[in-house]
């Protein structure tokens, strides 16, 4: 089963590269480098020790956003799941949140905390929050209470209960929550770099975007999706292997 996925993956990705080819001979080279010359000028940013500073700055920036977002949004939305009165008040302020623009976000970290503070990891915070405050918020909800009051009538410690009862049954809304959230953290933090002007992968992207560089521009965007992709791979995939064994037995 694990082969298939894996065959299957391969043949989207061998699409994926079939399509872009198409749009190099059908555009030409001036709107879509060919996928080839992108994967030349990607070596030559490693090879050239330019990619490590960069991806290091992101990576902070991006990691560092989304734990702290999906550590504050995971709190609240136990507690505002649990908590009625809270539940009515947190859920509106989250909506809010969630419905200002990322730019918006920008723009304001860029005021705050000024181009190359903390305004990228701020705004992956403010913009993944919400995202996992839901998920957690309906997992809670959707939860059997049964279950917890079966393990009270049992004396089962807290800690216990939160392990074996509670986060099972909040991982299926949960992990969506998380894996959407990171792909906005990634997002999210080269769009405040690009436009703030960082120096991570984003400020990497201005730049060529200035010299009218599409290979080195489509490049630096393949190493930011092959790192999400990493990242998805390292921190949850595990987790949803896990849950899914759980589950079949």
């Amino acid at each position: 089963m694990r082969g298939l996925r894996i065959a299957w993956s391969a043949a989207g990705l061998a699409a994926l590269i079939a399509a872009w080819q198409i749009g190099y001979r059908t555009l030409g080279p001036f709107v879509l480098p060919a996928p080839a010359e992108t994967a030349a000028r990607l070596l030559a940013i490693v090879a050239s020790g330019t990619a490590a500073p960069a991806i290091a700055v992101t990576a902070t920036d991006a990691l560092g956003g989304w734990l702290a977002g999906a550590a504050f949004g995971f709190v609240l939305g136990l507690i505002g799941g649990s908590a009625p009165p809270l539940r009515a008040a947190l859920r509106p302020v989250a909506t809010v949140i969630l419905g200002v623009p990322p730019i918006a976000w920008v723009v304001l970290s860029l005021l705050w905390f000024g181009p190359r503070g903390i305004g990228a990891a701020f705004t992956v915070l403010l913009t993944t929050l919400p995202v996992v405050f839901a998920g957690a918020f309906q997992g809670v909800q959707a939860r059997d209470p049964r279950l917890s009051e079966m393990a009270r009538a049992f004396g089962a410690p807290m800690l216990l209960r939160l392990r074996a009862i509670i986060l099972p049954q909040l991982l299926d809304f949960l992990l969506p929550a998380l894996a959407t959230a990171l792909a906005l953290a990634w997002k999210v933090a080269v769009m405040a770099e690009v436009l703030g002007g960082g120096t991570g992968i984003g400020g990497e992207i201005a730049t060529a975007r200035a010299h009218l560089d599409l290979p080195e521009t489509l490049a630096w965007i393949v190493i930011a999706v092959v790192l999400l992709l990493a990242c998805d791979a390292l921190l949850l995939a595990p987790i949803r292997r896990r849950t899914a064994a759980a589950t079949r037995c």
